[in-house]
């Protein structure tokens, strides 16, 4: 089994014994995105922008996201976006969220490339606190797993500038859904 197969059946394992439900009256609660398709290719735009990087050949626009049907008793969302094909052993943290209000069902292409005021940022694996896309090393594709928390914290519960790590022990026990969407990204 790959290491990606693992983690994402030890988060289905762990969702189901944590009794979280994936759906609602009003159907599943999903997150999705018209910049790219679940399983598919980022575009380069949304691709890092450090040009002393080589893998980072982008123009780090963050892409669209949105939501629907989120679970009964929510009062906020966290997301995180998270590589976990990077090299590193504890995998690399493109963006840390939390504190989303349910009012909110979504970011347009390119708001959260910089820090605005629908979120409370955490810190990413380069300390920022706003989208930092991918910059894939030379070799096969990474997948970039967008995952959405639904919870039942309030917006301001959480404290500003949590790692993942962090944010994860935070939500125990305060998540009522969640959903993914995995984009692919090398560069071409």
């Amino acid at each position: 089994m790959s290491r990606r197969a693992s983690i994402f059946a030890a988060a289905v394992v762990l969702a189901a014994a944590c009794g979280l439900q994936n759906a609602n009256a009003q159907g599943a609660f999903t997150l999705s995105s018209t910049g790219f398709k679940d399983g598919e290719r980022l575009a380069t735009k949304f691709a890092g922008n450090n040009k002393s990087n080589p893998n980072c050949p982008g123009d780090n626009v963050s892409p669209a996201l949105s939501w629907a049907n989120p679970p009964e008793g929510a009062k906020s969302y966290a997301l995180v976006v998270f590589d976990i094909d990077a090299p590193r052993a504890t995998g690399f943290v493109h963006w840390v969220s939390y504190g989303i209000p349910t009012s909110v069902t979504g970011f347009a292409e390119g708001e959260v490339s910089k820090q605005i005021d629908k979120y409370v940022g955490g810190k990413s694996s380069v300390n920022l606190s706003h989208y930092f896309g991918p910059c894939t090393p030379p070799g096969p594709p990474h997948h970039y797993i967008f995952t959405l928390y639904a919870t039942d914290l309030e917006p301001a519960a959480l404290k500003e500038g949590m790692t993942r790590d962090e944010l994860l022990k935070s939500l125990d026990g305060h998540v009522k859904s969640i959903t993914s969407l995995v984009g692919i990204f090398s560069k071409q």
